[in-house]
Parts: structure tokens; sequence; C-alpha cells
């Protein structure tokens, strides 16, 4: 077993001020991880954090964070469009990785860096680790059993709305507080696919396995958004749906949209000839698993293994739960379900998505899982 885990976190914007920082710094993970050093091109904001959250270094860059020897791991924080580039630069340096969804933009992209991990035999773990979820195990345990007789069709899917410019650490006036969202309707890495969606699809998939083919209708359709007075133009387009195939006739509807979500669905909706699962009810009626009571009372991360104590009652718990994934995996070599392989088939369906709309065909899928 590996000793305490020296984890350095690359940007201190929103995720890692409401989440990573305050799960990672609490006194119950000090034996199995500590931040060691934080990074932030806003370099007042990388110290403003590291200062509140007790992290002993602070650098302007990944590349000074790195060449630093402070950390055996990271966790990438970033916009998504920075993602790849920066996860390459930890695998060339040897450091294990966690993204925070999504872990590239690209198909192509994401074929590399875990080709290069492999090489380096760095440790990559992808955000988010829907199918860690029992909730998810089960459905996907009642579906093997033929709980809903044949599969007919599935959905899921999510909606920007305001949600990012009404985060409490925006429009502030101090550096952990005035951070500016306009990153999320920019490319590359913006839109509701690879920040929103990306939860959906990743529990569709851990559930039904991995798509075929993909066919989308995509575009821009709010041309821009009032931030505090100060109006971010979109150039990533922001609602997108598609039709996806898993064979034999078996289709799901996918979408990531501006604004405007299907009421009262879970993640996902499955329905099948003798029934319907969505979220925790088959046929309307709630399904016993572990840790259902935990996620009655604290919301959907309340089962996750390592959401435990006050965890519960925290920001972002699932983010907590993926970065200690990696903590165990490098610790006790316990592999995880959080992998690069089944990020990459999730990002391959977005990637085939805006081509798709681009192109007007289908688009045959090659990654697995």
């Amino acid at each position: 077993m590996t000793d305490t885990v020296r984890l350095g976190i690359i940007g201190t914007g929103s995720i890692s001020i409401r989440g990573l920082l305050p799960h990672l710094t609490m006194d119950d993970v000090q034996d199995r991880v500590k931040v060691t050093a934080v990074c932030d091109p806003v370099v007042e904001r990388a110290e403003a954090a590291a200062a509140k959250f007790g992290v002993p270094h602070f650098y302007a860059s990944a590349e000074a964070l790195l060449a630093s020897g402070a950390v055996d791991a990271v966790s990438i924080a970033t916009p998504i469009g920075l993602h790849f580039a920066q996860g390459m630069q930890c695998v060339d340096a040897g450091v294990h990785v966690h993204f925070n969804k999504t872990m590239t933009t690209t198909v192509d992209e994401a074929d590399q860096l875990i080709a290069a991990a492999a090489a380096k035999d760095v440790k990559l773990v992808a955000c988010p680790g829907e199918m860690l979820r029992p909730r998810h195990q089960r459905i996907k345990e009642m579906i093997d059993e033929g709980a809903l007789g044949t599969l007919t069709w599935a959905v899921t899917g999510s909606a920007f709305g305001r949600y990012h410019e009404n985060e409490r650490v925006r429009g502030g006036d101090d550096p952990l507080t005035n951070v500016n969202p306009a990153w999320y309707f920019r490319k590359p890495g913006g839109g509701p696919l690879y920040d929103m969606t990306v939860y959906g699809l990743h529990a569709m998939t851990g559930i039904l396995g991995p798509a075929k083919r993909v066919t989308a209708f995509s575009g821009v359709r709010v041309k821009e958004r009032e931030f505090y007075g100060q109006m971010l133009p979109t150039n990533m387009d922001d609602n997108t749906l598609m039709v996806l195939t898993f064979g034999d006739s078996f289709f799901a509807f996918v979408y990531g949209v501006a604004a405007g979500s299907l009421p009262n669905m879970g993640r996902p909706l499955i329905f099948g000839a003798e029934g319907v699962i969505n979220g925790g009810t088959l046929n309307g009626e709630p399904f016993d698993y572990p840790g259902r009571e935990l996620d009655e009372e604290y919301g959907t991360n309340g089962a996750l293994p390592h959401v435990v104590g006050v965890h519960r009652e925290m920001e972002e718990a699932h983010v907590y739960e993926d970065v200690m994934q990696l903590v165990d995996w490098i610790r006790d070599d316990i592999p995880t379900t959080s992998t690069a392989e089944h990020a990459r088939h999730v990002i391959e369906i977005f990637d085939a998505a805006y081509r798709s709309a681009e192109s007007g065909t289908a688009q045959e899928l090659r990654t697995t899982f």
C-alpha cells in the first residue's frame, strides 16, 4: 500500500471552491489524501483558495505545479476544453489523473490520452462515476433479470437553464466569489452535453452497454447570456437532440438543451414491453437497493461508498467520490468502474453527434468499454 497520496488541484474555479477543496481537506481523509498544491492562471484565486483550505503550495500554472514535485496525482478542474492538453502534461510527468467531466472533447484526444497513460503506467479516473451508485447497479441487475421484458427505448438529458450563472461563487468582489462562467458557453468544451448530459449518458451506457450509432440536430439557440450586466456570447452549441441505437431496433433519445428538461425524469428513464424504470421506481413503485434510505435522506449522493458523515451534507459529493476512487487505486491497487474507456465512449457519442448535425448523416461509433 502506498502512503498518503499527495494531490494537486489544477484550477480553483467553481467546482474546486464548492466541492473538491471542502471535501478533500476534511480531517477524516487526511490519512489517505492530502491536497498539497493548487494552481490557477488567476493567481490571486489560487492563493486565496490555498489560504482558505490550508494548502501549502499555490502556483499560476499546471507546468509549475507539476515541476514542483509536490504531487503524486492531480484532479483537473479547469474548463473542459483544457483537459486534454493538461492531462497529457500530467501523464508525461508520470502523475496520476482524475478528470472532472469530461476527460476530453473528442474521441481522438481520448485515444491519445489513454494510450499515453498506459505507456507511462499512469492511472486515469474520469468523472462522472455514475455506475458507483448502488441504484444504477441495481437497475442494471433488474434489467438483466428481465424486469422490463424486451427493452423498447430510453431517454436521458439535461438543460443548462441559469444554473451556472447562479452558483454561489459568482458575482462577488473577491477572488473566491467572482468566478466568471463565460467558458460554459464557448468553444471548445462548453455546452450542456459535456457539462450536464454527460451524467445521464454515463448512467445510460453503464446500464445498457455501449451504443452503436448516433444521429443528431444541434445548434446555438440562446445567442448570449447576461451575467451581472455583462453580456456573454454563446459560440458553442447549447441545443442538441440526438437519437442513439444500441442495436436490434432498441433506441434512445438524448438531449442537452438551453432550457426546459422533461418533467419528473430519473437518470435515465428506460422502457420495456413489460414496464418502465424511472429513477428509483419500477412501474411507479420504489424498488430496494443498498443505501436507498441514505439516498432518500441526503439525495442521490447519499449511498456513494466514500460519501459518509458530513460529506453527505456537502456540495458536489459525487466529485469527491470519484477522486477517492483514484486515491484507492493508487494506495491499494483497487481499480474503479469510473474508467477512461467508459468516458471515451460517452465522449465519442457527443463528438459524433456534433459531426452528425453538421453533416446531416448518422455516425457509426467505434469505441466500447
